[in-house]
């Protein structure tokens, strides 16, 4: 089940609001839990089980290393060097424990998404013919096991308590607002919320406002872009020859369709939250008007940005360390970020590329950057942008570089057709809006006479309007993939 689909929009989550505003305060978040069940075994129901035991064995993990952590602290007299020897064995106990949590949500992780990619590398380098079944990638996999390995840090840290109620912290993990694609929720942002949060009119409101734009964004704009999109790319994998402008074509619609895809499904599950009285960290801030590749990647997935940053990051050493030592953190964080998503080698040198960029702009480029014209720094930053998108989209490394080199004039056919032009032209409308919604333009015009006094009946107004418009479009459009379903 999709966020922009009539099932979920007209039946699952008006079922779901009812059952829950009409629930005693004591059991929402049953209710809520067992909503998010249902909607993961909609589509996954084979995987169901897999999460439930990701919940279980993560809750009693956590529930363990806090216990060991509280026996040390009640035992941490340490008169004699017994004692002393006693706390060491307790304290190796901890981290033991917390060691194996960690492997086993790795390995779990690693299985279900890299096992297949891991005995392709070991045929391909050993030249062996090793035979394997590819498993289907349950769907959400990489989020909700991100948000666990976060919880346990962090109740190593101590940072936070370890979840007592089994149903808050199921729920933490299977919320299904961000369950199957985001954003990647910390349980020390959230832990409050689980036991105590307040549902009113006004954040309904809010949220309301917030999943209208991100269906508009992802049935208008991210479906229509992806059209443009696979048409190229449908060409380019039968070998059709294209110009050098239908190339770009191609690699721009697809830059603005997964950020319209990923970013309307994050305001989404940012506004599902608020309906439900959570108020959820926003997962984009305009990336598309950064001026630098680090600007942008401060501005993109910032959930998954901060998880790197807070728990690979900053425990190599983060910046307060070597100028060499700083590049290998970087290069590894890239390099992870790259694997987690996906298992191909296009996304470990998607990875890497961000990685190397980032450190070419903050050792030497930056201070020649910011001499130079805005507009020149934006131009910069984009065509970095796009570039990398293109390994992202491509099957495979060798595929991503045939790509490129068609966009510079290496195997494509001349620079522009009459079909292109057409293309281009019978599409500008499309290619307008994409590109003002991309700045906080967009949300001016709906909320231009603000949301107080009269101006509030004109943006209700506006909002109803998007709201029917998407659905009409919803209606007569078969086009309605995720994009990030599948990392």
């Amino acid at each position: 089940m999709v966020f922009s689909s009539f099932t979920f929009i007209f039946t699952f989550l008006p079922i779901t609001l009812i059952l829950y505003y009409i629930s005693p305060r004591r059991v929402k978040n049953m209710i809520l839990l067992i909503s998010s069940l249902v909607f993961y075994a909609w589509g996954e129901l084979i995987y169901i089980g897999l999460m439930v035991l990701s919940i279980l064995f993560n809750y009693f993990c956590g529930k363990d290393i806090y216990l060991k952590m509280c026996q040390n602290e009640n035992d941490s007299s340490g008169h004699l060097s017994v004692d002393g020897n006693q706390k060491k064995q307790k304290n190796m106990g901890v981290r033991i424990s917390f060691v194996i949590a960690i492997i086993v949500n790795l390995l779990i992780l690693g299985f279900f998404k890299y096992y297949g990619f891991l005995i392709d590398t070991i045929n391909t380098v050993a030249k062996t013919k090793i035979e394997y079944r590819q498993l289907g990638l349950p769907v959400g996999i990489s989020f909700y096991t991100f948000q666990a390995i976060s919880y346990l840090i962090d109740v190593y840290r101590g940072e936070v308590t370890a979840q007592k109620n089994i149903i808050n912290f199921a729920l933490y993990i299977a919320m299904f607002p961000q369950l199957i694609a985001g954003p990647i929720v910390r349980y020390i942002d959230i832990e409050i919320q689980l036991k105590w949060r307040e549902e009113s009119l006004q954040k309904f409101g809010e949220g309301t406002r917030y999943f209208i734009v991100g269906l508009g964004k992802k049935v208008i704009l991210a479906n229509s872009m992806g059209k443009i999109f696979e048409s190229v790319s449908q060409n380019f994998s039968s070998g059709i020859k294209m110009s050098i402008m239908m190339m770009w074509v191609g690699a721009i619609a697809y830059t603005l369709q997964i950020y319209f895809d990923f970013s309307g499904y994050s305001d989404m599950a940012v506004g599902l939250g608020k309906m439900f009285g959570f108020d959820l960290k926003k997962n984009f801030d305009y990336p598309y008007i950064s001026k630098s590749v680090t600007e942008f990647w401060r501005r993109w997935h910032i959930s998954l940005g901060t998880w790197f940053r807070e728990y690979v990051y900053i425990p190599l050493g983060g910046n307060r360390v070597s100028a060499k030592k700083h590049i290998r953190n970087l290069l590894i964080v890239w390099m992870l970020t790259g694997l987690w998503h996906g298992a191909q080698w296009n996304f470990v040198i998607w990875g890497l590329y961000y990685g190397v960029l980032l450190i070419f702009e903050k050792y030497y480029l930056t201070k020649y950057l910011t001499r130079i014209p805005k507009i020149l720094q934006h131009l910069y930053t984009m065509l970095m942008i796009v570039i990398g998108w293109v390994f992202f989209f491509s099957e495979s490394a060798g595929s991503a570089l045939k790509y490129l080199g068609m966009m510079v004039g290496i195997g494509s056919k001349g620079f522009l057709h009459s079909q292109d032009c057409f293309v281009i032209v019978s599409n500008w409308g499309l290619w307008l809006a994409g590109i003002i919604c991309c700045t906080s333009i967009g949300s001016g015009i709906l909320n231009r006479n603000g949301y107080e006094g009269n101006g509030k009946w004109f943006t209700d107004l506006a909002y109803m309007m998007l709201f029917v418009i998407t659905i009409s479009w919803l209606i007569t459009d078969s086009f309605n993939p995720f994009l990030y379903f599948r990392f």
